[in-house]
């Protein structure tokens, strides 16, 4: 069974195509490539990744292709495609030639309209990535997650994942209603969650591990162990963390498990929603 890290981002650092990395993100402020992470990855144990969009255009599902195409290690992209388009399905139906593209994401996060997944024209793209055996990944703050359920019963046959747990406000300790929120959604089992991301939602370098496990607990408790996997978010989480680190949150967290149940966490789940050739 192959380890798999289901979410983490390669780009070559363009500041007109990367506005979103603010002055306080200087880590990031340049190139993030396959050669780098294979040797993290290796070093880790892993045996496979999943890298995801970081730009919202067909010229990343281009780029990322390439990545694939040149490392075998990089097991699935999830790119991006315009969901609002009056030709999507055209779109799609390009997209299904390429066996390692597995789905797409949109910056929801980003958008003023928080319940920008309920528009009319988003939904009808939605609804046609099933057909072309897409999934989908949803990227939101906590504050849509109610809007993300009305999302997933619409499409009772399209396979979802939560990116970053929704990003709750760890550094806050804020729990109640997004643990309230995840577990209404969790019902819906075409939706599975990404257990990523939580470093950057917590004071970058000052958190301690305990403060994720609350956090986890939900996940697992809500989603059950076939309905969740592994991402490292890298290099985002090195704002915070390194990929040591993060590893080391969840896999400590997982270490009472058992080896079915970690091979599930670190892999099966994320080659069995993203479909992945081992």
């Amino acid at each position: 069974m192959l380890k798999i890290d289901s979410h983490q981002h390669f780009w070559k650092y363009d500041p007109i195509k990367a506005p979103w990395i603010t002055e306080d993100m200087a880590v990031l402020k340049r190139d993030y490539l396959p050669p780098e992470l294979g040797l993290i990855l290796k070093a880790n144990g892993f045996d496979g990744c999943v890298v995801v969009q970081s730009d919202q255009s067909e010229q990343e599902n281009d780029f990322q292709r390439f990545n694939a195409e040149e490392y075998d290690f990089v097991k699935g992209i999830v790119g991006w495609v315009d969901l609002l388009s009056s030709n999507v399905e055209e779109r799609l139906k390009y997209y299904s030639q390429f066996k390692k593209l597995k789905g797409f994401r949109h910056v929801l996060q980003d958008e003023l309209q928080r319940d920008f997944m309920l528009r009319p024209d988003f939904l009808n793209g939605i609804s046609l990535l099933n057909k072309y055996h897409f999934t989908y990944d949803i990227l939101i703050n906590s504050d849509q997650l109610g809007f993300a359920k009305e999302l997933v019963a619409r499409f009772p046959e399209q396979r979802f994942v939560i990116d970053h747990i929704a990003k709750p406000s760890i550094k806050d300790k804020s729990i109640s209603k997004w643990r309230d929120e995840m577990t209404a959604i969790s019902k819906y089992k075409n939706v599975f969650c990404k257990i990523s991301g939580m470093v950057t939602e917590t004071r970058w370098k000052l958190w301690s591990t305990d403060e994720f496990d609350p956090y986890i607990d939900v996940v697992v408790e809500a989603f059950g162990i076939d309905r969740v996997m592994f991402g490292s978010d890298w290099p985002v989480c090195t704002l915070s963390a390194s990929y040591e680190e993060v590893y080391g949150i969840v896999n400590s967290y997982f270490s009472r498990y058992s080896d079915e149940e970690q091979q599930k966490v670190f892999g099966r789940n994320a080659i069995e929603f993203y479909s992945l050739s081992e």
